[in-house]
């Protein structure tokens, strides 16, 4: 078995992110709303930069106006990773683009979206557990709406709490409300850092949010008192390599930190964060990974194993994947 056919984990998918362009682009005809300034002549998503990227999925969340759509989206989303090999993924859900986050509507756009999530799993064996995340650049306010969000509808499905956006705009502590509500209410907590902004950023979102999962966390390479932190206190990073490269952090694969994170003692995971933005599947990543570090079965073993580890679920959830693993691995 190639590694690229290996059974994968992927803990960073943004649920709007991942939502392939002839999807929103049939939604828009459907609608006969125009988006055609969002697409590259390829049909694929068009954008300069990172604020141009946001600006770019922000509008093509705009035909995604209620549950049905969340509904198919979520199917369509949960082929295209069961077809990379994903088993078990856990995707980011804004009540920002699910009812604005108003709680009543947000918990019909999550009957939808886990009703897709079910039929998904049926039809190609691949598990969905959610994270409610609020953005960043939208403001503590809404953030803290976000959090409420969560809190009403904590359990065995919606089982994290984070947040993504513009690193530049806010800090960490600005949202120390909304995490704390989500803290109260069970649920398990990470926050993008050490992306856009650098070390300080993921220092931060330790100290005053109290996480135990970093999305990106990559720049945290930059300062080795903060690795060794992170590695003594089994702080697990989201690392999406694909997504770095594509947006200019690192020049190539082979510069990305990933392998001096590992070998410093970091627990990292591999994730496509927003995969038809980037140019990216689990297949590529996986493929990249091997080309560009020589990476192994084992290697990718120990990443999976890792990512079922740090995963939001329940424990019947984890040995249910754990044995599909081991099925995997004893056969390999």
């Amino acid at each position: 078995m190639s590694v690229a056919d290996l059974p994968k984990i992927e803990l960073h998918l943004h649920h709007e992110g991942a939502a392939p362009p002839a999807f929103i682009r049939q939604l828009a005809h459907e609608k006969k709303h125009d988006l055609s300034g969002i697409f590259d002549r390829d049909g694929g998503y068009d954008y300069r930069d990172f604020p141009h990227f946001l600006a770019t999925y922000e509008a093509a969340c705009e035909v995604l106006t209620g549950p049905e759509e969340f509904r198919r989206l979520t199917l369509a989303i949960l082929e295209e990773s069961a077809a990379n090999g994903v088993i078990y993924a856990e995707s980011f859900l804004s009540p920002d683009f699910c009812g604005g986050g108003d709680v009543a509507a947000w918990k019909d756009y999550l009957a939808a979206i886990q009703d897709g999530a079910d039929e998904a799993e049926k039809r190609f064996g691949i598990t969905l557990r959610g994270i409610v995340t609020c953005v960043r650049h939208f403001g503590p306010d809404k953030a803290k709406a976000s959090a409420r969000c969560a809190a009403e509808t904590a359990g065995d499905w919606i089982t994290g709490f984070g947040m993504g956006g513009n690193e530049a705009q806010y800090s960490q502590g600005d949202f120390a409300w909304a995490f704390d509500c989500a803290r109260e209410a069970g649920l398990r907590l990470t926050t993008h850092a050490g992306e856009f902004g650098g070390p300080d950023s993921v220092r931060d979102a330790i100290r005053d949010l109290g996480v135990e999962r970093i999305g990106h966390g990559v720049r945290a390479i930059e300062d080795r008192d903060l690795v060794a932190e992170l590695a003594d206190r089994a702080i697990t990073l989201e690392v999406c390599p694909g997504s770095n490269v594509r947006l200019g952090l690192f020049p190539t694969l082979a510069d990305h930190p990933i392998q001096k994170l590992r070998d410093m003692g970091v627990r990292v995971t591999v994730s496509t964060d927003d995969p038809p933005f980037f140019h990216t599947t689990m297949r590529k990543e996986y493929e990249g990974l091997e080309q560009a570090f020589g990476w192994t079965t084992e290697d990718f073993r120990a990443i999976t194993d890792t990512a079922l580890d740090a995963a939001f679920c329940d424990a019947e959830t984890r040995a249910r994947i754990a044995k599909r693993l081991e099925d995997t691995w004893t056969t390999t």
